[in-house]
């Protein structure tokens, strides 16, 4: 009964952050709603028994919202003067959320500890088998028969990042950079002058 309480009230908080992603005008509101929103699905996978789809959730999604946000700020002309004027508007929000955030965890755990009865385990899949964590099942399922498929997916981000390099790569004049080729065609007697000093004398 608890569990399915639980999956309810984050499911419906999901759905209500979701809405407030969009509908805010201030992106900041935007982002700490979007936090709250992968936060609480990571929970819902937390009951549902995926805690490593649940820790990828929050590792990757969160934290990529967090760098993207920093990222926008220091491209944008941000007056940190203001910005910082404005960290008590945006207080009551964020520890509001902050306070979301927090009352999922305890809610998570106490769901988890919970005792579940045979019927509650009759509806509930059985992917891994006993003694087999879920984390395990994946890594062993996802190394050996979609290792391929896993490189390759590895391949194209690696082609993606060294695009995104490429076409942000601005050349500006003036500036002194290290070109290979010429260190490696170089020769000592190109760049070393030996002169024979004689002794008491300077060159």
């Amino acid at each position: 009964m608890m569990i399915a309480f639980t999956f309810y009230l984050f499911a419906a908080i999901a759905v209500l952050g979701g809405v407030m992603v969009i509908s805010s005008k201030n992106p900041v509101h935007s982002v700490l709603y979007l936090i709250l929103t992968f936060f609480t699905a990571a929970g819902l996978f937390v009951l549902m028994g995926a805690e490593f789809i649940a820790m990828i959730l929050v590792i990757v999604y969160v934290g990529a919202v967090a760098v993207l946000f920093l990222f926008v700020v220091m491209m944008l002309d941000v007056d940190f003067v203001r910005l910082k004027e404005g960290f008590l508007q945006y207080m009551p929000i964020g520890a509001t959320i902050g306070l979301v955030l927090l009352a999922e965890i305890v809610m998570v755990l106490i769901s988890r500890s919970a005792d579940i009865t045979t019927e509650a385990l009759s509806h509930v899949a059985q992917p891994t088998p006993e003694g087999v964590t879920n984390t395990e099942a994946l890594g062993r399922i996802l190394y050996t028969d979609y290792i391929y498929i896993f490189q390759a997916a590895g391949l194209i981000l690696l082609v993606a990042m060294i695009g995104a390099i490429v076409l942000t790569h601005r050349k500006r004049p003036g500036v002194k950079r290290q070109v290979i080729a010429d260190q490696v065609a170089t020769r000592p007697e190109d760049v070393i002058e030996v002169k024979k000093v004689r002794p008491g004398r300077g060159i």
